[in-house]
């Protein structure tokens, strides 16, 4: 009977131990608040001083903490300070520390030393915020939270505050990578086919539908990609002409209301009373390259007049609530004139995975040089990973959840009355289908899985 029992406690504890590995490797949001979470805290807790100490994140004392040690504390031992630990949280994805940093130390050295971190506290992955002077926040990830993209819920005071405040991607670091015109009005994207760049334009699409704001795509493919949002757009034009066209009453439309704002003695779109404010509007060009591409000879003056109205709008517009989201594979001077001056204009960048390293130096090589190997780096296999970057120079690695174009195509008719009547663009509205397109029976974000 003794036999038995040893053998059924044996079985039972390998099952559990089984059954933690497996939660581990396919269910890591499972495994990492029951034990992952446990676990790294008490070995953060156990080595925090020793770990700062051998990776260099301790400064001597002050000659007072060292008298004090010597003549108070009777001990000749005066070992050097680390960093002061002033918060730690758990969360869902990993666990995140608040350090007040001793005088003599910056984020930046914290920062060099996040790959030590990472291996001496076992997560995977250790990021490096500063929160405010004197402190950095550790943003530790307990798993890849980029293998099974999951939104998160909510998203935090700070970040979702804003008129214009889109989530579409998840980061590394398991915070969302949200789209805020405030800060950042115009944005370039860029990735090869199948790297998940239509993936993006849909979350972005869909987010921006929730909200009032009109949208304006210019899709010169015909519309293959951008018709089926017509339900939620505002004006479509799918031929360079009717780009043209559309582009140069959007200018128009950026000096009528440079005269409002002018009248009422402001100079910027929200400081304008709500009654007499205009829509936002956000304009989608999708494959910017069809724009300056020529054929024959006699186009390249629509082309000039097309690329000059983009510069202006990317220059002025801003403040008059009008915003520029530009896609396209490559994105460089190879283009013809003015296409280094617009990219130039456009501060927010996000590249997916590209065919050559040039095309990573169009999209991040100008403003955030370390993260051009990162996107080179993407692999094939992992679709809408992607490298985010901004003109400060911080970049970080994004992954947008899986959408289908029939789940869009939904949720722009379930949004179509938010569309605003804009006068100056109705003769550029789509002729709206009366009937949806058939769509998937759940119309939001799933997460990609491998």
């Amino acid at each position: 009977m003794s036999d038995l029992t040893t053998v059924i406690e044996v079985a039972g504890a390998l099952s559990a131990a089984g059954g933690l590995g497996y939660a581990k490797v396919r269910a890591p949001r499972v495994f990492w608040p029951l034990v992952g979470l446990p676990v790294a805290r008490v070995r953060f807790a156990a080595t925090y001083r020793s770990t700062m100490d051998v990776c260099g994140l301790t400064v001597q004392p002050s000659r007072l903490r060292a008298f004090m040690v010597r003549n108070v504390a009777r001990r000749q031992d005066v070992q050097p300070v680390p960093p002061k630990v002033r918060r730690v949280r758990g969360s869902s994805t990993g666990m995140r520390v608040t350090l007040r940093l001793p005088a003599g130390l910056e984020p930046a050295d914290v920062a060099a030393a996040s790959e030590r971190l990472r291996h001496a506290w076992g997560v995977h992955s250790v990021h490096v915020a500063e929160t405010k002077p004197g402190f950095v926040e550790l943003r530790m990830t307990g798993y890849d939270v980029l293998r099974r993209v999951k939104m998160p819920r909510r998203l935090p005071r700070k970040v979702g505050s804003g008129p214009l405040v889109v989530p579409v991607a998840l980061r590394e670091d398991g915070t969302a990578f949200v789209r805020d015109y405030a800060k950042i009005p115009h944005s370039l994207t860029l990735g090869a086919n199948q790297s998940g760049k239509s993936m993006f334009q849909r979350n972005l699409i869909t987010g921006l539908a929730k909200i009032p704001v009109g949208l304006v795509g210019i899709d010169c493919k015909r519309g293959v990609e951008q018709r089926g949002y017509a339900p939620r757009l505002s004006a479509l034009a799918v031929t360079p002409d009717e780009a043209s066209r559309l582009l140069e009453v959007l200018v128009r439309e950026m000096e009528d209301r440079f005269d409002t704002l002018s009248a009422h003695g402001v100079s910027d779109l929200w400081d304008l009373p709500v009654k007499v404010r205009p829509v936002p509007l956000v304009v989608l060009v999708d494959e910017v390259a069809e724009l300056f591409l020529v054929a024959v000879k006699k186009d390249e003056e629509r082309r000039d007049h097309m690329v000059m109205h983009l510069v202006r709008l990317a220059q002025m517009a801003r403040a008059v609530g009008i915003y520029l989201e530009i896609c396209g594979q490559r994105f460089g001077s190879e283009l013809g004139k003015g296409a280094t001056m617009l990219r130039a204009q456009l501060t927010g960048r996000v590249v997916h995975r590209v065919n050559d390293k040039q095309t990573a130096d169009m999209g991040l090589g100008d403003i955030a040089p370390d993260a051009v190997f990162a996107v080179i780096t993407i692999p094939p296999d992992r679709p809408g990973v992607a490298v985010a970057g901004d003109s400060s120079g911080g970049w970080s690695r994004i992954r947008t959840p899986e959408m289908s174009a029939a789940d869009a195509v939904a949720i722009c008719h379930e949004y179509a009355h938010l569309t605003p009547d804009v006068p100056a663009l109705a003769p550029f509205r789509p002729v709206v289908r009366t009937t949806p397109a058939p769509a998937s029976p759940l119309a939001t974000p799933r997460p990609v899985t491998e």
